[in-house]
């Protein structure tokens, strides 16, 4: 009977939880490794690996993660660390000829991402970056039905992206309200919807122009919405306030964050319009590919709703999808000179619309699923790069090539 896979998972946050379930589910694996800067949170993950009948994993600081690689024998590092700190860990397991899988982005800069597509090419090793959305049975269904011609060339896009007041707000709360951290939501969230739009249309982004604000999140703008304080534990000024978040009212955010903030003074539960504030909420980007293609995106984090809607302009006629999470999902096709078709798919609304599950499945167990494949490094660095070069057009205020960002 082979070996269980020597694993060791790096930075043990919220977004974790979902690859040491996993993996605790999988006898091919062996979680033998924690790595994180904060023990409180290491100690929440190897409860959960107790919890499924797994043997605790051994503690270790990121000032001793090569030391970790080689001690504890380790064949696969899952990174799920602050997006700044990804390039550190991924490099240091390639050269060391270990198995990488990363959660999106693989990192927030030009600088760091292309010294990881350097590595990948100089030691031939493995990186599979956890693009979820491709294993989502609706854009699956999109997918299929563009590849098989349903709209004939497809000649333009329109994706709008809309997070609400809840979700959106959570982003200005946290670590990513920090531009150097996460690369803006350019980065840490579009990259999920620029990699979903170069895997249907089979292209590659080309020149992006894009203008983005901080409209309504920070200390700036004249709503009312703003309460007077830092951080909503103990603050009275946010017992009533909708955009607060109430740490203690729920167990796993109380065990990873407020009963750890003794040993780094990490705050998940800021005030969203406190100063600090340095990525932006109000997003345009115009996006040409090589395929002659165009794309018009707009990401909105403040929106009353959440949900997206995209919309294919082709030489045979247009698709559309409309989405509003957790309550409806709609494909409709529309055929030059035809009626209308439906093409809506059933599928779970949990876990990113069933594709947690089924991404894992891929990653972890090399379960194919019909019409997705997991994201490989120059993938990830193509979702990467629409959302660098947009970044770098906000501050230039002019059209930016992809090939001036990344030489891939």
């Amino acid at each position: 009977m082979p070996q269980a896979v020597r694993t060791a998972i790096v930075g043990t946050g919220h977004r974790a939880q979902l690859f040491t379930e996993g993996l605790a589910k999988r006898d091919g694996y062996d979680v033998v490794a924690l790595c994180d800067p904060n023990s409180v949170r290491m100690a929440f993950h190897n409860r959960m690996l107790l919890a499924a009948g797994r043997r605790t994993a051994h503690l270790w600081p990121p000032a001793r993660y090569d030391e970790m690689l080689r001690v504890e024998r380790v064949e696969l590092v899952v990174v799920t660390s602050v997006d700044a700190t990804h390039d550190r860990y991924i490099e240091a397991a390639l050269r060391a000829g270990v198995r990488v899988i990363c959660e999106k982005p693989i990192t927030t800069d030009a600088v760091k991402a292309q010294s990881i597509l350097d590595t990948v090419r100089e030691t031939g090793g493995s990186l599979s970056v956890a693009y979820n959305y491709r294993f989502n049975p609706v854009h699956r269904r999109v997918r299929q039905l563009l590849a098989d011609g349903a709209i004939g060339t497809v000649h333009s896009v329109h994706f709008e992206w809309m997070l609400d007041v809840s979700h959106g707000a959570d982003y200005f709360r946290r670590w990513h309200r920090d531009k150097s951290n996460s690369g803006g939501l350019m980065v840490h969230k579009a990259s999920h919807h620029f990699d979903l739009v170069n895997w249907w249309l089979g292209a590659e982004p080309h020149t992006v122009y894009a203008r983005g604000q901080l409209a309504f999140y920070g200390p700036g703008p004249e709503h009312g919405y703003a309460r007077d304080y830092v951080r909503a534990h103990g603050s009275s000024a946010a017992d009533d306030d909708p955009f607060a978040l109430q740490l203690a009212d729920n167990a796993t955010m109380r065990d990873l964050y407020l009963d750890a903030e003794g040993e780094d003074g990490y705050y998940r539960d800021r005030n969203v319009f406190a100063p600090g504030v340095s990525i932006e909420d109000d997003m345009a980007v115009l996006v040409s590919y090589d395929t002659g293609a165009t794309m018009t995106y707009h990401l909105t984090a403040y929106s009353p709703a959440e949900g997206y809607r995209v919309m294919f302009n082709g030489s045979g006629g247009r698709l559309e999808l409309n989405v509003e999470e957790s309550t409806f999902t709609s494909i409709t096709l529309r055929p030059l000179w035809s009626e209308p078709v439906d093409h809506t798919v059933d599928h779970e609304h949990e876990g990113h619309g069933g594709a947690d599950p089924r991404v894992l499945a891929a990653l972890l167990d090399g379960e194919q699923t019909e019409g997705a494949e997991v994201a490989d490094a120059r993938q990830a660095a193509l979702a990467l790069v629409t959302g660098l070069a947009a970044n770098r057009s906000f501050e230039t205020g002019l059209p930016v090539r992809t090939a001036d960002i990344l030489k891939l």
